[in-house]
């Protein structure tokens, strides 16, 4: 077993390491960080999906900006978009599971907003109907994804896609840059 535990640690350590050799997605990171920025100090929102473990890191990172991440100050519009139990009861019974985003996007955003969408796989039917809904109306798309991008890739205008194929891996570094576009953004919006 403790040869399995050091494997494991060692693995999260290379993915990580594969993204700090990575200028190209550092730079994403930034850039993704000057969007988020400029949503917030123009009076919009950001919000987040995922499904499973990726909607818990939505969730947890809507929290760092409606909430705080180091600094006390003024909360920053945002959430997850499941966080409505009867609301993705009711779509998912009367419409699809496939729904239950694209339909909040619709009813609740608005061009200047920002959708981030967390899916290891890049493949989830319900972020990708949720994009094509964003994008559809000015929307900003960033997705988090794992090594392909899959289907998220092509409706992302941000795509942060971890250099890895192994979910558990995935998510370690999501929420890892997550992390760091929370603080990154609450330092540049509440300076001093």
């Amino acid at each position: 077993m403790a040869t399995r535990i050091h494997e494991i640690i060692a693995s999260s350590i290379q993915v990580k390491q594969s993204i700090l050799n990575d200028e190209a997605l550092q730079q994403t990171v930034q850039q993704i960080t000057d969007a988020v920025v400029e949503a917030f100090e123009s009076g919009h929102k950001v919000m987040f999906c995922g499904n499973g473990g990726s909607a818990a890191d939505a969730q947890h990172l809507a929290a760092e900006f409606s909430g705080r991440f180091y600094k006390n100050r003024r909360a920053l519009p945002s959430d997850a978009l499941h966080c409505n139990s009867s609301y993705l009861t009711a779509v998912a019974n009367d419409y699809s599971y496939d729904d239950i985003y694209s339909r909040l996007v619709d009813g609740t955003m608005e061009k200047g907003d920002v959708l981030i969408g967390i899916s290891t796989s890049g493949n989830s039917p319900n972020i990708v109907k949720a994009f094509e809904t964003a994008r559809s109306k000015g929307i900003t798309t960033v997705g988090f994804t794992g090594a392909s991008g899959g289907k998220m890739k092509e409706h992302s205008d941000f795509l942060l896609n971890i250099p890895s194929t192994d979910t558990p891996r995935i998510q370690e570094s999501h929420i890892m840059l997550g992390h760091i576009i929370c603080e990154l953004t609450e330092a540049a919006i509440f300076k001093g």
